[in-house]
């Protein structure tokens, strides 16, 4: 690994590490301030903060299956981990760290909360008009996603080192 990519390792680990904690800190905050109250508006009814607790994917979707998206988080958080310790141009490590932090994070909500190990719900609290409820772990992996798309489109994967 080159000395460029030697610094872009504490990049990729700042930044998802800072996606995990911003994501932990405020389902903290929502489960305290949240708990047994009505949705509280932040842009009249468009974005409100309700607190929900996700046993399933995107949109709730498979409930039953929370087992499931806790394997599928490990194995994302897995490659997505190796993704990032090679040789990358910034962008793509940004875009790729903040798909590792939201990884982690749901990981970790999976493993740790109620109802029990591997089966946790994860918490959800910003409610977009409706349409669905997320937490910054969801804006991350959106981002994450926009950004590795865009980036990849714009600049090629460089090639790999011939032995």
């Amino acid at each position: 690994m080159g000395d460029s990519s030697a610094r872009r390792v504490p990049l990729a680990f700042g930044v998802a590490a800072a996606v995990v904690v911003v994501d932990q800190v405020t389902k903290f905050w929502a489960e305290r301030a949240l708990t047994g109250r009505e949705p509280i508006p932040v842009i009249g009814d468009f974005i409100q903060f309700r607190l929900l607790y996700n046993p399933g994917a995107a949109f709730s979707m498979g409930a039953n299956a929370t087992w499931l998206f806790t394997i599928i988080a490990a194995v994302a958080a897995g490659w997505l981990l190796w993704y990032v310790t090679r040789p990358h141009t910034v962008s793509q490590v940004v875009a790729f760290s903040l798909l590792l932090g939201g990884a982690v994070t749901h990981l970790g909500d999976r493993l740790f909360r109620d109802p029990g190990f591997a089966r946790g719900h994860v918490v959800d609290f910003i409610d977009y008009n409706g349409w669905f409820v997320g937490n910054v772990a969801d804006i991350a992996l959106t981002l994450g996603a926009v950004f590795a798309i865009v980036v990849s489109a714009r600049q090629p994967e460089p090639a790999e080192p011939r032995d």
